[in-house]
């Protein structure tokens, strides 16, 4: 769908709004790392402009989406979404790990925090991540627990939470501090999450879950033969999935959202893009009907869901 498409959707959910019906945009959230970064596997337009960024930030607005995703790590993000604007977003960003020679990780926390919100241009986040939850076992980890918590005590988050990799990083850090949300990849390969019982056990305990990677850094929406060549090894999974999109006369696109979508244990669902043109084809794939793809689809081998592991020249 082209940029018509997206003006075309967000007419249509302003007019939702302004009837008082829900859209159900607000479980979309915006991923900005390609606001910052060359983020993405399969991105070939590199960091995105200021001025699409604007475009996506209002566009995503006036569909109904109310959280943008971020990190102090994604390069000139934060700072470009203070240029733009996003006082009326629900704002979540990431803590990084602290540095080794950090002494003091109560005020290196609330100084990184402080930071964050002067770019940003806001007073409070809404959910502060731990982009490196591995720390909370380390001979710091109570340390850096009073640190977390004196950043919500002096108002500068509402919530507290975690960014993660695989479900397995997830049993030590909330038996270290009261987790209140969570962040965790999930797509139609890696279904960890789900399969392990972490979901509705998070649920269970009044966790929020917010899923990424819904594409697999855009894997998943690649053509064949477009992959890089680590990925060659994992050939008969793409051929699988290629031919049951064609048997179900979908587009890989609404498989892959529709399919995370469908959780019901989704609070939000993050979904980075680059253009416009990529927000009004994810709006519309967002409302496409549910999807089941085939169990065999699933793939735990860490070479292909951990994106930490990829080895792409």
């Amino acid at each position: 769908m082209g940029e018509n498409g997206a003006v075309n959707e967000s007419a249509a959910n302003q007019q939702d709004s302004r009837t008082g019906t829900g859209t159900g945009m607000e479980r979309v959230a915006l991923g900005t790392a390609q606001f910052g970064l060359e983020y993405g596997v399969s991105n070939k337009s590199g960091q995105t402009s200021l001025s699409h960024a604007a475009m996506i930030v209002r566009d995503a607005r006036q569909a109904g989406c109310r959280t943008i995703d971020t990190a102090i790590a994604y390069g000139q993000s934060e700072t470009r979404l203070g240029e733009i604007g996003v006082q009326d977003w629900d704002v979540v960003s990431k803590l990084p790990a602290f540095p080794a020679e950090c002494t003091d990780i109560g005020a290196w926390a609330s100084a990184q925090v402080a930071g964050s919100l002067e770019r940003l241009g806001i007073r409070k986040l809404d959910t502060l991540l731990l982009h490196a939850p591995v720390q909370l076992s380390g001979p710091r980890g109570p340390e850096l627990v009073r640190a977390l918590r004196q950043v919500k005590e002096l108002g500068m988050t509402r919530r507290l939470g975690i960014s993660v990799y695989s479900p397995e990083e997830l049993g030590l850090a909330i038996a270290a501090f009261p987790v209140e949300v969570v962040q965790a990849p999930f797509n139609v390969i890696d279904r960890g999450l789900e399969t392990s019982g972490w979901a509705s056990r998070l649920v269970d305990q009044g966790v929020e879950i917010h899923l990424r990677s819904a594409f697999l850094q855009g894997l998943l929406l690649m053509d064949e033969g477009a992959r890089p060549a680590f990925f060659a090894a994992w050939q008969p999974l793409w051929g699988l999935w290629h031919q049951w999109l064609h048997d179900q006369g979908t587009s890989a696109l609404e498989a892959s959202l529709s399919f995370v979508l469908s959780r019901p244990f989704a609070s939000r669902v993050v979904v980075g893009v680059t253009s416009p043109q990529q927000l009004g084809e994810v709006l519309v794939a967002a409302r496409a009907p549910a999807v089941h793809p085939p169990d065999a689809l699933r793939c735990d081998a860490p070479g292909l869901i951990n994106p930490s592991q990829w080895k792409i020249k």
